[in-house]
């Protein structure tokens, strides 16, 4: 799901305990993609400087100079976010929705493979909760949970598992926006919208629409076809769904539809 989050340009929000490898698995992933990574621990004294960088006055120059925060990655570990203020928070809006920042009225682009991965502790509510505009800009969320009982194995003995690395992704962002999408997918869709703002207070935005298309295309590739099909947006449904609505609000949707 986070392999087709990034080929979606869509961003992930991962809720867990600590410890359970969140961090090891953003660094994986970019590896993988043999992509650029950095990390930021969230903390309450952030400020948005901390992450999108500042513009200081450079005295041998003699003039200001942009020195860049870690937002100028590939891929972004926002460890923690729900630790920051939503001033530090919201520095990120604007990165994540247009993959650039303004500072000082001048705008700065950032990479076109820009992916946030986010962590919260969900048995810790957090200093400042997410507020909906932030979390709606998370086009999945989901749960590493504990490793089953063999994999625990492996990583106590500290085993290397081995991959390859490919320097593909732009490529294989143009073949997922590729893939058909017939007019029933469309509708169907737009129903699950429709049916969200009736059984929801604040139902799934258009934002979240796009979110469940572009995942459900990637989610299509990944399993080697070049279409969608009905199932693969069943299949993804509950990763749009569960931050913006929350637990089983796929399970309602789709019973009410059925």
């Amino acid at each position: 799901m986070i392999l087709c989050a990034f080929l979606a340009n869509q961003h992930v929000l991962i809720e867990d305990i600590p410890g359970v490898g969140k961090t090891t698995m953003a660094k994986t992933i970019a590896k993988v993609l043999g992509l650029e990574f950095k990390r930021i621990q969230f903390t309450a004294d952030m400020l948005p400087s901390d992450i999108i960088g500042v513009n200081y006055f450079d005295v041998k120059k003699r003039e200001f100079v942009f020195k860049k925060g870690p937002v100028f990655t590939d891929i972004l570990l926002a460890d923690e976010i729900n630790r920051a203020s939503p001033k530090a928070q919201s520095a990120l809006l604007e990165a994540m929705e247009e993959r650039q920042v303004s500072i000082d009225g001048i705008t700065y682009k950032l990479s076109e493979n820009f992916f946030v991965i986010a962590t919260q502790n969900p048995k810790e509510h957090g200093i400042y909760p997410l507020p909906l505009s932030q979390i709606d800009r998370f086009g999945i969320s989901l749960s590493v949970g504990y490793p089953d009982k063999d994999s625990e194995k492996l990583i106590l003995q500290r085993k290397e598992i081995k991959f390859n690395t490919f320097k593909e992704a732009v490529e294989l962002k143009k073949r997922v926006k590729n893939i058909y999408v017939d007019e029933k997918i469309y509708d169907f869709i737009v129903k699950i919208g429709e049916v969200s703002r009736k059984i929801f207070e604040i139902g799934l935005s258009t934002r979240a629409l796009i979110s469940l298309l572009e995942i459900s295309k990637a989610y299509a590739f990944l399993n080697s076809r070049e279409f969608v099909i009905d199932q693969d947006v069943l299949d993804v449904l509950k990763y749009i769904t569960t931050h913006r609505l929350g637990e089983n609000s796929d399970e309602k949707i789709i019973n009410y539809i059925y």
